[in-house]
């Protein structure tokens, strides 16, 4: 979770963060891995990914079978077998579904049957009896007829709900999900903090290339999903594909005259643990790389810059926070310079399945006129054109907007002592 998608370790560290702040002395264990010194740091204890989701193909037959284990129990409280993921769940005062934006159809992009596998699990969970809670997921959206009646059930039996947005929470009663139980609140990477504002922009540029210290800096983040075809992994696209990008990065450059970075905002690893550990580049590098090399053919690429050097989540986040603008097609780009009162464009996504949370972080900064649509080059123009001419103000309506964003994220924990201690 440390070293692939930056976004995912900013949530992270901020969620179990939250979590020790309002269960100091709690035991917090997770299925999510992470590191010996994050663990030891945090005070937190690792489980085998297995208990939960293993992309195994006995992953829905073990779940099935917890399921009816749990189903007994819950007539005759008598406990039959106890299964790994079983015994923590005993073990366990409140268990907490952090799903993020893959409580939905999107789960099953990342194995099979993993949204229906999840459903389970946290049903087994309400079945036992503990206080269950899902907090700071983006819900949705929901084709599948037959798993939506059970996600109903499930939605239901949850003691706490929070969302990260009011989109998701529309979404779910037009779905006639039961909200009574739910807020809708903020992300909880909006707390992450890199500690400092040191600029390492310019040492991140091995050329001898340095910006020009007389001209803004504007930063550029480009993911799969902002294309307008898929798939969101894809290797290698034509040119044609990043055609808006490539004008909108050349009129920054040659009509708004400032800096451009193109900048990568996931990292990746070798999976072998038999190889020594080394962060690498992750996929939206070599994205960067390809619209870099078609700024090449096209003879724009003065005062464009691109950040070759492989960062961690905190010093991602520095770089970000010393640029005066940034476009990003990351949510949690965008998201690192908000959090820091720096005007941002965000670039939608392009392809199914479009995911609401981008529009659903907008509408809770009241940001909506900075969404751009991936796939006309002047939208994107007029929107960069609009956010670099009001700057200042944009900044003033953030330092706002953002303490109260803050407020809403510290929220999603607060109720989660609520709902233990009242």
């Amino acid at each position: 979770m440390e070293y692939g998608n930056i976004g995912n370790y900013y949530i992270i560290e901020s969620l179990i963060q939250g979590v020790r702040r309002v269960f100091p002395t709690a035991t917090l264990t997770t299925t999510f891995q992470l590191s010996r010194e994050f663990c030891k740091r945090e005070n937190i204890t690792i489980l085998p990914m297995e208990y939960y989701y293993g992309w195994s193909e006995c992953d829905l037959t073990t779940a099935k079978h917890e399921l009816n284990i749990a189903r007994e129990y819950s007539k005759n409280s008598f406990i039959k077998e106890m299964t790994p993921f079983i015994k923590e769940v005993f073990k366990s005062e409140l268990v907490i579904d952090f799903s993020g934006d893959i409580w939905g159809d999107n789960s099953n992009f990342l194995g099979e049957n993993r949204f229906l596998i999840g459903l389970i699990k946290d049903r087994v969970a309400q079945l036992l009896g503990k206080n269950v809670a899902m907090i700071a997921g983006s819900p949705g959206p929901f084709s599948n007829k037959e798993t939506l009646i059970f996600a109903q059930e499930v939605y239901k039996s949850f003691d706490l709900v929070t969302n990260r947005d009011s989109i998701s929470t529309r979404i779910l009663k037009n779905n006639n999900f039961d909200t009574s139980k739910t807020q809708s609140l903020s992300c909880p990477s909006f707390l992450f903090s890199n500690n400092n504002r040191i600029n390492i922009l310019n040492e991140s540029f091995k050329s001898s290339k340095k910006l020009n210290q007389n001209k803004p800096v504007v930063g550029f983040i480009l993911c799969g999903w902002n294309f307008v075809s898929g798939p969101f992994d894809k290797k290698v696209r034509p040119d044609e594909d990043f055609i808006v990008f490539a004008k909108t990065i050349e009129h920054i450059t040659s009509k708004l005259n400032a800096n451009v970075v193109l900048m990568s905002h996931s990292n990746g690893f070798n999976i072998d643990p038999k190889i020594p550990f080394k962060l690498e580049h992750g996929r939206d590098y070599f994205i960067i790389k390809q619209l870099e090399q078609l700024l090449v053919k096209r003879g724009s690429i003065q005062d464009v810059h691109t950040i070759n050097d492989v960062y961690d989540a905190r010093e991602t986040k520095s770089i970000i926070s010393n640029f005066d603008m940034l476009i990003s097609g990351r949510m949690h780009g965008a998201i690192a310079a908000l959090a820091e009162c720096i005007p941002t464009v965000i670039i939608d996504y392009g392809h199914e399945p479009k995911a609401h949370k981008l529009q659903g972080l907008v509408e809770n900064l009241e940001i909506q006129q900075y969404l751009a649509n991936p796939d006309s080059y002047e939208d994107l123009k007029q929107k960069t054109n609009t956010c670099f001419a009001n700057k200042l103000e944009y900044k003033k309506h953030l330092e706002i907007q953002i303490p109260k964003i803050k407020a809403m994220a510290n929220q999603n924990f607060d109720l989660l002592k609520q709902l233990i201690y009242g």
